[in-house]
Order: C-alpha cells, then structure tokens, then sequence
C-alpha cells in the first residue's frame, strides 16, 4: 500500500440500488467502515433519472416515483452508517481490493478489504447498432433524454422516434409524456415487442404506433434531426420527418474497469466472471446488479446487492 492510500473495510463502487441496497446490508451485519462511490453528481443510479412510476413494490411495498424511491435507498444506507460520495469516479482497479478514484481534488488510491462492483449498465450506443447517416443533434439514449427532462428541465425535441421495445423505451416514453414530447412511433425490428404484456399497450393508450418488424437504416440532418430513414420487412424505405431519436434498450454492462483490470470476463455476459458467492476471479473483488447481465429491474438489482 503507498503511503497516504486511503482504507475502508468494503468499498461499493456503483450507488444504484445495488450498490446501496449491500451497503445497507454489510452496515446491519456488523462490517465497519462501508464507503460507496458514485461518478455521478448525487447517488441514486437510473431511477433518479426516471420521473414515473412504479418503484419500490418489491421492497418497500409501495409504489414510487424513480427520484424518491432512490431518495429512500440513500437515506437508507446512510442511517445505516454507509459513507457515500458522489462525482467521484474510479478509473482502475488493481489486485488485492486497491483501486484508483478521481475527484475534484485530484487522483488518489484506495485499498478495501473487499470491493463491490455495482456499476450497471449502459445502453448501446447509435454507431454500437450501426445505424448509418449524418451525425446531427437530437440523437438520444434514454439516460441522456431522462436527465435533461428531469435534472435539467431541457425539453430537447418535440417530435422524435423510440427505437426499441424494450421496458425502458416505455420509460423514455413516459418521460416525454412529463415533458410535453409527442414521440410519432415507436420501431422493434422484431415481430412483438420486447417488453411483456401488458407495456406494450401504453403505447396505443398514448396514440403512439410501434412499427414492428422495421428497422432504422440512417439518419438525415444537419445541425438537428431532419428525418430518419426504417425500412419494413418487405425491404420498402420510408422516411419520417422527426426532429430526435431515442436510441433505447440493447443493454450492455458498463464494465469498462473489469475488461482493464485484473479480472475475469464472462464471455456471454461480457461482464465480470463470478462465482455462485459473486466472487470475481480475484477474491477481493465481487459483484453484483446490472453489471452481471444486461437487464433487469431496480427491485432485482436491490435484492441481489443485499444477497452478495
């Protein structure tokens, strides 16, 4: 250990509701100093972005808005004694449980007797799905839509398309609904949507028409979004006149520092390799949430920070 590397008895990198919910649970079962970190400004993960409904069912038996039920989570770990600290980043990780962090005051080192990975997911980005054209604005994930509309109060397009199906293209459709945003459809390259039954039809209660079975060939536009470009099954292009696209779903595991560092990979997760303990390949590290598969909700990720 260098000289002035910082200590902790479990260091939580992600303060999602994974990472927050085994931080409740390490501080109830008696392990002494429990540190999480967040990159981002305030803890709290995803549903702090997410203005709607339903959170908490699983775990607090009620029925919340993303920011509060991430309000709860953090109030939680800390009235357990957890120690959060936000906008701060962890840019490598080295065996044994030692990692490097940087925040405002610069570069610095941390050793843990245990490090808990809980960074989530992100979603694939427009070049990661190939999607051709112009490299106008307007071009959004649903992470980047969500925190314009409910951090900044940024209304960033008034018409755009959802590419996707999947449970969170709903709640990006949901968010524009906050907002005042009439999406003009939503495409899923497949035949049904990806999310079950009943979801999809929030679309048609909103008058919002998926286009199954199309795909989003390119994008047409200069400064913004002029227009984008599916094509149907039968091979036919249309082009629809929009000024934003909502770039949904397609999970990966933000595991950036596992493919860096000294840890396994899991070829068919692409996340950290694990043990039926959550033990990564060197014994100091765990992980839990999101990370270890792209996607499920905030309650099973809650659930499976408490179990490792």
């Amino acid at each position: 250990m260098s000289e002035g590397t910082e200590t902790a008895d479990v260091l939580i990198v992600g303060a999602g509701p994974a990472g927050l919910a085994a931080a409740c649970e390490l501080r109830r079962h008696g392990a002494g100093r429990v540190l999480v970190l967040d990159r981002e400004r305030e803890p709290g993960g995803i549903p702090r972005h997410c203005g709607h409904h339903p959170f908490g069912m699983r775990e607090m038996n009620r029925v919340l808005r993303g920011p509060d039920y991430a309000r709860r989570l953090v109030d939680r770990a800390l009235g357990e004694g957890a120690e959060i600290r936000a906008a701060t980043t962890v840019i490598a990780l080295h065996p044994g449980g030692e990692v490097e962090v940087s925040d405002n005051s610069g570069p610095s080192r941390i050793r843990a007797s245990r490090v808990l990975l809980a960074t989530g997911v992100r979603e694939k980005s427009r070049a990661a799905r190939l999607i051709g054209g112009s490299k106008p604005g307007g071009v959004l994930s649903t992470g980047a839509l969500q925190g314009l509309v409910h951090l900044e109060s940024v209304r960033p397009f008034e018409r755009p398309v959802i590419l996707g199906s999947e449970l969170v293209a709903f709640s990006a459709l949901l968010t524009c609904r906050h907002a005042g945003i009439r999406p003009l459809a939503m495409i899923e390259p497949e035949a049904i949507a990806t999310a079950r039954w009943p979801v999809p039809e929030l679309a048609r209660l909103l008058g919002v028409p998926i286009r199954y079975r199309h795909r989003i060939g390119c994008i047409q536009g200069r400064e913004r979004v002029e227009a984008v470009e599916i094509t149907g099954p039968d091979g036919t292009t249309e082009t629809l006149a929009t000024d934003g696209l909502i770039v949904t779903g397609d999970f990966v595991p933000e595991a950036t520092l596992v493919r860096s560092g000294p840890l396994a990979l899991d070829p068919a997760t692409r996340g950290p390799a694990i043990d039926p303990w959550y033990r990564c390949s060197d014994p100091a590290f765990f992980a839990a949430g999101n990370l270890l598969r792209p996607v499920e909700t905030a309650g099973w990720s809650w659930n499976e920070g408490r179990q490792a």
